[in-house]
């Protein structure tokens, strides 16, 4: 069958370059066949699929239904509406319920489409891949090829919308120099480039990873996450932009700019192009105010609440900045809602459901009050059923009595469009004819048209229709070039918050010797064993180690590295942040209690003396109470050691400075050390090189906090959760406040235009 469609593809190309007025060239890339057109478009298809090409006044168009005839959705001269409005209009109800599917998460190892990627790309009509962990930019160039290949075949070859989760965290110790080359750009974490204060840099990440993405066969981001992180405990805290809306506001716009806008040559219209990943932000109205810190992944953290009143705050970086953007795309195309109840907030229906499900928010305010006309798809696994308060990703909040079914039409009544985590079209039928049932089919017919539309808008736009195929050569020379890599590196040196600098200690002159304390690396438990085809691979604990926290190699060509710290002159402490839980025991509910437990933001063991009598919200069909107060009781941080490691250090130095490098990953309770230690820098998710850089003063630092220091947890108690900046914050022995937009440089604390603007 291969020879037989190359042969038909070369035969049309050969009658088409005997026509009159011919506007193209046609190249054989091996994997695809690449039409150029001079003022038109680029098209690209597979000599396997059986598309061939129509021509019309000498442009060129691929026939994707295979019918002879230029349809308007094949026509790349029109309207991208209009033509998703043709295709809606065509395809059959299990077709746009496929189309309304988002896959679970697929990790790509090999080049191969696995047999149960075949079964939902046919079966299920599945277009919405969702790809996690991939063998290489080649590998994943070749796999998304032939996906695409695989697609164009069936039906009307709707290409595929291959998306990510965030990918371009910095590894530690990974070594940065001039012309180094990575599997994709290291950056800081969302919560590090924020730190930068400086939106430009966000719309520079949002640029190179936009490129990087669609080198990938990626043109759709589950990012970025743009909740203000009003709960201090929160453990989603690190991706966020901090807890400042106007902060949030401005970073959230640089974003999706720099992912969705297309320019020059890779710009198709209004923006749109090669180039562009839509931008599906994160997690509508905000998911930044669980109680307690708890996350909603889980039952016992599924509800947020508002005592302060402040939903308008979490709701500001959507409205005001990601659907109100400063680029020719205008907003965001894409919503997702989080897991969370927002409790009391729909004042129309009075429901207390997941965010998803709640018309109120989604088609009351969402797209009725700030007119978005996106795709809106729900978090991962929201439709499944939960069977225990602590289980991971089944989250259907406050809809548990209903069956997947009906959750599925309780959605689409909602407003939503897809459904995370959902290979099968199943469920999605059966609510159409419940649809059917209560509404006739000519009103749910219009609704799964009115969705068909949103979503293929979002692949017309990204060029996938004219060309969703890969040059493996140019994504190679792509993902992760010497320009990329330093752009994240001089983001990360960017990212980089010096909070305490007594005596200016530093920078520390390349003469010095230094001490670098080794950090214990607990026993975990871990997977050996042969992992070829059929193996299993048996878990194995490992055994707990001492070592240092970055290799010696690179540590000696900044400093003279010494043994201990009677030899040194001064000492280094690299340090995690406290490792705290999740806010739930299931032991302390087998034993009695309600599971309820306090996050600690501090090393030292914590009695949560100052928490609520009585929870803000509570209740599950799981639990026979409500009241999800953990006040009295008590919990130790998993990490407590490393508080003991700088302490130690301290009194070894004697008099000598101490210099702590601490990764935060969320704010945390500082008095239990900072007295102890000379200066202290804050990482945010960047390589050890990068401190160097600040320690050693071949970089001077510049980032400020996109977040409070709490004084100590009676603060983080009784502070609100929907509140921004509403913590006493710490105050170090040199009488500097760690408050938001607080930073150092060598002259000391930085005011500038930043802190101007969000101070």
């Amino acid at each position: 069958m291969k020879i037989k469609y190359f042969a038909l593809a070369v035969l049309s190309v050969a009658a088409l370059s005997s026509c009159g007025g011919q506007k193209w060239t046609s190249e054989d890339k091996g994997s695809h066949i690449v039409i150029t057109q001079k003022n038109g478009a680029t098209l690209g298809y597979s000599a396997t699929s059986g598309v061939q090409i129509i021509t019309k006044n000498g442009w060129a168009f691929k026939d994707l239904n295979k019918n002879g005839e230029l349809d308007v959705y094949e026509d790349w001269r029109k309207p991208f509406e209009k033509r998703a409005k043709d295709l809606a209009s065509q395809i059959s109800i299990e077709q746009i319920a496929g189309l309304m599917l988002y896959s679970a998460h697929q990790a790509v190892p090999t080049e191969n489409i696995t047999e149960a990627q075949m079964k939902f790309l046919t079966e299920d009509n599945l277009r919405h891949v969702l790809v996690t962990s991939v063998g290489s930019p080649e590998i994943a160039a070749k796999w998304s090829n032939n996906v695409q290949a695989y697609v164009e075949g069936i039906g009307h070859g709707i290409p595929a919308n291959n998306s990510s989760d965030p990918r371009h965290s910095a590894g530690e110790n990974v070594e940065y120099y001039v012309g180094a080359n990575g599997q994709i750009s290291y950056w800081p974490s969302s919560l590090g480039i924020a730190a930068t204060f400086d939106p430009a840099v966000m719309e520079q990440f949002g640029e190179i990873a936009s490129k990087e993405y669609r080198a990938l066969g990626i043109a759709t981001a589950l990012s970025p996450q743009i909740d203000i992180a009003t709960e201090p405990r929160w453990s989603r805290f690190n991706g966020t932009f901090g807890e400042d809306p106007d902060l949030s506001t401005d970073m959230a716009r640089a974003y999706v700019d720099g992912f969705q806008t297309s320019y020059g040559d890779a710009e198709i219209e209004g923006g749109w192009g090669f180039e562009s990943v839509n931008a599906m932000i994160k997690h509508w109205p905000g998911g930044g105010a669980g109680e307690g810190g708890r996350d909603a992944h889980y039952s016992f953290g599924k509800y947020a609440v508002f005592p302060g009143g402040r939903l308008a705050d979490h709701m500001q970086p959507f409205t005001e900045g990601a659907f109100k953007l400063n680029g020719k795309t205008g907003m965001a195309t894409a919503v997702m809602p989080y897991y969370t109840i927002s409790t009391g907030q729909d004042t129309k229906n009075g429901e207390n459901v997941g965010n998803a499900y709640s018309s109120y928010l989604i088609n009351d305010v969402l797209r009725g009050e700030y007119g978005f006309e996106g795709v809106v798809c729900t978090d991962w696994g929201v439709t499944k059923d939960n069977r225990a308060v602590n289980s991971f990703g089944t989250t259907s909040w406050g809809v548990e009595h209903l069956t997947v079914a009906e959750r599925h039409y309780k959605l689409i009544k909602a407003g939503v469009d897809m459904f995370g985590g959902n290979n099968d079209k199943g469920p999605v039928l059966e609510a159409y004819q419940m649809g059917i049932e209560e509404m006739g089919e000519e009103w749910m017919r219009a609704r799964m048209e009115q969705t068909a539309v949103r979503l293929l808008m979002n692949i017309f736009r990204t060029g996938l229709f004219e060309n969703p195929y890969l040059d493996v050569e140019q994504t190679k020379a792509t993902v992760g070039n010497p320009d990329f890599m330093k752009a994240g590196y001089e983001a990360q040196l960017r990212s980089i918050v010096m909070l305490k600098n007594k005596g200016g200690v530093l920078p520390l002159a390349k003469s010095v010797k230094v001490y670098v304390p080794k950090v214990y690396i607990a026993p975990r438990m871990a997977f050996r064993g042969n992992a070829g085809a059929g193996a299993a691979m048996a878990p194995q604990m490992t055994e707990g180690r001492w070592e240092l926290p970055l290799p010696a190699e690179q540590l000696s060509k900044y400093f003279t590295l010494v043994d201990s710290a009677a030899e040194a002159d001064v000492a280094i402490v690299f340090a995690d942040a406290p490792a705290n839980g999740t806010g739930y025991d299931a032991n302390d509910a087998r034993n009695g209690g309600n599971g309820y437990m306090p996050i600690s933001l501090q090393y030292r063991p914590y009695t949560a003396e100052y928490a609520r009598e009585v929870s803000l919200a509570g209740g599950d069909p799981l639990e026979n109470f409500t009241n999800r107060s953990y006040k009295g009781k008590s919990v130790t941080t998993s990490n407590e050691s490393q508080l003991d490691m700088i302490l130690k250090t301290r009194e070894e130095m004697g008099n000598k400075p101490v210099i702590l490098q601490i990764d935060v990953n969320r704010p945390m309770v500082m008095n239990e050390f900072e007295g102890a230690v000379d200066a202290i820098l804050v990482g945010f998710n960047v390589q050890k090189q990068a401190v160097l850089d600040i320690i050693s003063g071949a970089v001077e630092p510049s980032g400020l906090m996109p977040m409070q220091m709490p004084a100590d947890m009676r603060t983080v108690e009784e502070q609100l959760e929907d509140v921004t900046r509403d913590m006493r914050c710490h105050v170090d022995s040199e009488g500097n406040t760690y408050d938001f937009a607080f930073g150092m440089n060598w002259s000391g604390v930085i005011n500038d235009a930043r802190t101007a603007k969000y101070k």
